[in-house]
């Protein structure tokens, strides 16, 4: 689980930690495909938060590229406000929803 600071997509110091240990897992362990979705919380509107977890998927998969797993065998996709890890109503901040989520499969 990656998390990310509110209304961005940068990769924290703690998030590289992260993703150094999911690629680390992935390529040592010969995974046949790597999982990353992007959420946010429901602050903001539905276009803006699909976009916003477009973003985060999409950094959360080149930081995992850039440790060598391939970009072919990752499946790329981003949910905005939907799936969230903490139920909350419209306009939350919640940190703990402002993640991308890796999946690895063997």
């Amino acid at each position: 689980m990656v998390y990310f600071p509110f209304d961005q997509f940068v990769i924290t110091p703690e998030a590289q930690a992260v993703l150094q240990d999911a690629a680390q897992y992935a390529t040592g362990n010969h995974a046949t495909k790597e999982v990353v979705v992007g959420h946010t919380d429901t602050s903001g509107s539905v276009a803006y938060n699909l976009r916003l977890s477009e973003r985060r998927a999409k950094a959360t998969a080149d930081g995992l590229a850039a440790l060598g797993v391939p970009a072919s065998s990752m499946d790329v996709s981003w949910t905005g406000k939907a799936d969230l890890a903490v139920a909350t109503p419209d306009g939350v901040k919640e940190p703990l929803n402002r993640r991308a989520t890796i999946g690895v499969k063997f």
